[in-house]
């Protein structure tokens, strides 16, 4: 059984898409989504610096069209869809409960948005790595932060104020480490309440189909049958926990054998390979990974 996933933000690196471009099609499907977006994505995702792309209305965007553009390149129906945060939006399309023209509309409202709501208060978030489960959950409430990923294989993310995040990080819990994760907010904390109030006006003008494929949301990671209610739990994620770790259980218990990681992939085939022992994966980061991916099913 082959799932295939989307990344979310803080997957994008400078010039991710400079060698699929070379791909006709890549580039065609990249330069049309560009206009639906409002950015020239083929700049973005060539020569401009880590600073410009991690601006979340350009990261979201640039993420979606790179996850669908592989998707179509990649040419390989999956038998489970499943995105990490912004990624959901591409999983959305990908089953056919969006259009890739409605997912990037609304991805290009998500990411300014959230841009707009990260603005009021300076925060962040920070990856916990390792340490017991409970004591990282405690440090994180004590210090008023919300684990705003909850990505199994150990690793949780906590979002909260920059003054939140420094004090955890001079006092992290016990046998784990504290990264700072270079992004614009607090994602998926309350921190984002206001962009789902806009975020769910700009939805209500969509009429979602349901899912051709299983869908998992990242809500709870339960596999959602009518496009109406993940659409719903989609926009009220931008102000909720991911669960990672609900999703890669679902796909454990659903016997997927195999996961591929659609552009700019590494992050999530990582947690797969340490949460999901014996399941063959692929990210693909550049196109020679497209003959390794499409090996995966024979």
């Amino acid at each position: 059984m082959l799932v295939i996933v989307a990344p979310g933000q803080g997957a994008q690196t400078p010039g991710f898409l400079s060698p699929w471009l070379e791909i006709p099609e890549f580039r065609d499907r990249i330069s049309a989504w560009s206009e639906i977006v409002e950015l020239d994505l083929v700049t973005y995702g060539t020569t401009a610096g880590a600073d410009e792309i991690r601006d979340t209305a350009v990261a979201q965007p640039l993420l979606v069209a790179a996850a669908l553009a592989s998707f179509e390149t990649l040419g390989v129906r999956p038998d489970m869809v499943a995105g990490h945060s912004v990624g959901e939006l591409a999983a959305a399309a990908m089953a056919g409960v969006l259009t890739p023209e409605q997912a990037l509309a609304l991805v290009r409202e998500r990411g300014r948005a959230m841009a707009k709501a990260a603005a009021v208060t300076e925060t962040g978030m920070s990856a916990v790595l390792g340490g017991a489960e409970e004591d990282v959950l405690a440090a994180i409430s004590k210090h008023g932060l919300t684990p705003a990923n909850m990505n199994g294989a150990g690793q949780i993310v906590a979002g909260g104020t920059r003054a939140q995040l420094e004090a955890f990080a001079a006092e992290p819990p016990e046998k784990a480490r504290v990264r700072p994760l270079a992004v614009a907010g607090a994602f998926h904390t309350v921190h984002m309440a206001p962009a789902v109030d806009h975020l769910r006006a700009e939805a209500a003008a969509l009429t979602p189909a349901d899912p051709s494929v299983t869908l998992l949301s990242n809500s709870d990671g339960a596999a959602v049958a009518g496009g109406g209610e993940f659409l719903d739990r989609l926009v009220n994620q931008v102000a909720n926990p991911v669960r990672w770790d609900a999703c890669m259980a679902t796909m454990a218990e659903r016997g997927v054998t195999a996961v591929i990681e659609l552009l700019p992939g590494g992050t999530l085939t990582g947690l797969a390979r340490r949460a999901l022992p014996g399941v063959k994966t692929v990210a693909l980061k550049t196109p020679a990974d497209l003959d390794t991916a499409r090996e995966v099913l024979k």
